[in-house]
């Protein structure tokens, strides 16, 4: 009998009306607590970027400070966290981002980055793609090159890839799921 591989979806649990009713929550968790699934995931977060020039890796908050750490490991490069404003100690710059529900602020330490570094920006899911794009805003500010966007997840029919694209960023994704 042929053992049927699984894929990084596989690994996501999908959770219904999550946090408000009519949503589908794709939930990364079991993807991390499983060791097979976690692996592959990194691995295949970084594949696209071996070989390229890659000083850190940026992390968006929260999930994206796991995937990142991990795939800055892989690389041996440094991490830089990208948090929700007020979360960082010392000297940070700040950006604004738009939300389906309002407006949030995410920060980043002022010297995290050097003019001319090439950067990976990581996170767990593409939706619509803001706090991505404030992401790239502050390591653009801080004179960093970003080389690629890597997510596990895209939800395509939210338009996230096609507004960072439109940026001009290399997106690169797992897998997807249609819907909200």
């Amino acid at each position: 009998m042929q053992k049927t591989r699984k894929s990084v979806k596989d690994y996501v649990r999908t959770i219904v009306d999550f946090p408000h009713e009519g949503i589908l929550f794709r939930d990364v968790t079991t993807l991390f607590a499983d060791p097979r699934g976690f692996r592959m995931c990194v691995d295949q977060l970084l594949h696209p970027y071996a070989g390229e020039e890659i000083d850190k890796v940026v992390g968006l908050e929260a999930r994206g400070f796991i995937l990142g750490g991990a795939v800055a490991h892989q690389l041996s490069v440094g991490f830089v966290p990208v948090r929700k404003k007020g979360k960082l100690p010392g000297t940070t710059i700040s950006e604004d981002y738009q939300l389906e529900y309002g407006e949030a602020v995410v920060d980043i330490h002022d010297d995290a980055i050097q003019p001319g570094e090439k950067i990976l920006l990581v996170d767990d899911l593409l939706a619509t793609g803001g706090t991505a794009e404030a992401g790239i805003k502050l390591i653009e500010r801080l004179g960093g090159e970003i080389v690629g966007c890597a997510f596990v997840i895209d939800l395509p029919d939210l338009g996230g890839r096609k507004k960072l694209e439109a940026l001009g960023m290399d997106v690169h994704t797992l897998c997807e799921f249609e819907g909200l």
